[in-house]
């Protein structure tokens, strides 16, 4: 396909060195939820919202968008050129000086299909690219799962990840990146389905155990139900959206991070410490998390009518 590319590894991280600090630890994110068309073709309406941001929030930092934002959630609505599409917020990005994440979009290398992100600089450079973990299977069916986690740091601010939707379903993702330091979890998400309360669960959840901020972007019409959420890492709702286009910006405070994971949420549990300092052996996840039990469930398929009550 033209503007294919190779996939790159995660953006290289300082894993053992200190985490960038400044005096002023706060940090503009604005989310956009706005509809997905199921038909795509929604880049042109994006660069809409972004110019709104902009001009209506001067101080922003990053903007970020949910999943599958460009073109919609039909695999036949693949991207044709990925290149040319993120060169289209490359320019905007180095345009206002703003980091940004422009949802996912599903791409094709080398035979295979993968949803696919990709984190752009106040230079308008790809900061860092990052294939969904976790498809949602059975109904994800025919898109492959990545391998790679994505962290990158934000000069002078700390250090943010990324996972897609349902990655967050599995607390793995998020105990990988925030053991490498990651104090921001930037999470776009398509999430049209009715266990949308309970990823909300997930998301707050998420939050308070891994010490980090949680930002969910839905989106609406074939994009989502909405209900977008920022989390603290005290586990405290910052904002929620309803169930319309809303550009909710954020003053994320990574000093709250930081207190948080000295002193405790509110003083209390100091929970990354107790993970590392833990006298327990966690042998759950030898042999690649596989045991005989998982194994007997079967494989992933779609549910199935029952024809006989016997079946």
């Amino acid at each position: 396909m033209s503007g294919s590319y190779t996939a790159a590894a995660p953006v290289p991280s300082p894993l053992d060195g200190a985490v960038p600090q400044r005096d002023n630890t706060r940090f503009m994110i604005a989310g956009i939820q706005m509809p997905v068309p199921i038909g795509g073709k929604n880049i042109p309406t994006m660069i809409a919202q972004l110019e709104k941001t902009v001009a209506l929030y001067p101080g922003v930092d990053m903007v970020v968008f949910s999943e599958l934002a460009m073109h919609g959630p039909l695999h036949a609505c693949a991207s044709k050129d990925p290149l040319a599409d993120e060169a289209v917020f490359q320019a905007f990005a180095a345009r206002h000086r703003i980091w940004i994440v422009p949802g996912t979009a599903f791409v094709e290398r080398e035979g295979k299909i993968y949803n696919h992100a990709v984190v752009i600089n106040p230079q308008g450079e790809i900061a860092g690219r990052y294939d969904k973990m976790f498809p949602f299977l059975p109904f994800e069916a025919g898109v492959t799962g990545g391998s790679q986690f994505l962290i990158f740091d934000v000069p002078d601010i700390g250090r943010f990840g990324l996972t897609i939707c349902y990655d967050i379903w599995f607390p793995e993702t998020t105990r990988t990146l925030t053991s490498a330091g990651v104090e921001v979890l930037i999470h776009p998400v398509l999430t049209g389905t009715t266990d949308r309360n309970a990823e909300l669960a997930i998301v707050q959840a998420t939050a308070v155990m891994f010490s980090c901020y949680v930002v969910d972007v839905n989106g609406l019409d074939a994009g989502g139900v909405g209900q977008s959420l920022v989390a603290d890492p005290t586990g405290r709702v910052v904002h929620q959206c309803g169930q319309a286009t809303e550009i909710f910006p954020i003053n994320v405070d990574l000093g709250l991070v930081r207190q948080v994971r000295s002193e405790g949420a509110n003083g209390l549990g100091q929970v990354l410490k107790s993970f590392r300092d833990k006298n327990a052996v966690l042998d759950t996840y030898a042999n690649n998390g596989m045991t005989p039990y998982l194994d007997s469930l079967g494989p992933l398929r779609p549910m199935r009518k029952r024809l006989d009550p016997t079946d």
